[in-house]
């Protein structure tokens, strides 16, 4: 199964230094089994390609599919009912870069156990993993709280924690993060629709959203540069941290 996600997201500064934006991105989401259409491929060059090292693991030298299974069994998830996804955006010739990729555990066609594969533009990664005690469904309304412990944005502390919501239905994709830290955050959130993959939709992305990962690379460093005129405080970057991945500590009902 592979299917093309062309998504909304949306990014607000909250707090005494306001930004907001909202851009078009496009996801791919994969059991990385086969069927993909000819313009993208999985572990080769092509205009828009899944690369195992990219994902699962360490940033560059990923282990793919194979590292959230392992990740899976060491927490006693039933991985042997489990349906097993990733969703990301995909390279774009031989370059690449996703801020965040998620790995999605479903079984009756719910997920029950997901991980928030963060990066940064510093060469960073670090995973925050989330599901209930006894792996029972995640709900939308339900926030899922996790330490932030990796610096993501030269603007923002490694300091405070963040909300996840998540949905994943036959048809769509929600997901909400909300960062704390204090009366300072920051609001992400990526909605869209699930589509078969197919070499029109596809190519219809390249055109509307031309360059794919390089022009998300772009994004992010003209609205660095806006923050930086309005003399939002940078601050240095520190080391990742370690170890690579961390679990979720709270479920709340509802939505904060």
């Amino acid at each position: 199964m592979i299917e093309h996600v062309a998504a909304q997201t949306y990014h607000a500064r909250q707090g005494n230094l306001k930004n907001a934006f909202r851009y078009g991105v496009d996801y791919i989401l994969t059991d990385l089994g086969t069927g993909a259409p000819p313009l993208l491929s999985r572990n080769r060059f092509n205009l828009f390609s899944i690369h195992d090292r990219h994902h699962g693991g360490p940033r560059g030298n990923g282990q793919g599919v194979a590292w959230f299974r392992e990740q899976l069994r060491q927490r006693g998830f039933p991985i042997e009912h489990a349906r097993l996804f990733l969703l990301t955006q995909p390279s774009f010739l031989w370059f690449h870069f996703n801020p965040v990729s998620f790995w999605i555990a479903v079984i009756d066609g719910t997920p029950r156990a997901f991980i928030a594969e963060v990066n940064n533009t510093f060469g960073h990664r670090h995973c925050y993993f989330a599901a209930h005690p006894d792996f029972r469904p995640i709900r939308r309304e339900e926030v899922i709280q996790a330490e932030k412990l990796m610096h993501v944005s030269p603007f923002q502390q490694v300091a405070g924690a963040y909300r996840f919501s998540f949905e994943l239905t036959d048809s769509a994709v929600n997901i909400r993060i909300a960062y704390q830290n204090g009366d300072q955050g920051v609001l992400a959130t990526l909605n869209g629709l699930r589509r078969p993959a197919t070499t029109v939709s596809l190519a219809g992305a390249a055109l509307r959203r031309p360059l794919g990962a390089m022009r998300v690379v772009a994004l992010i460093h003209w609205q660095a540069l806006k923050l930086w005129v309005k003399r939002a405080p940078f601050l240095r970057t520190p080391p990742p941290p370690k170890p690579l991945i961390s679990d979720s500590s709270t479920f709340r009902g509802r939505k904060a």
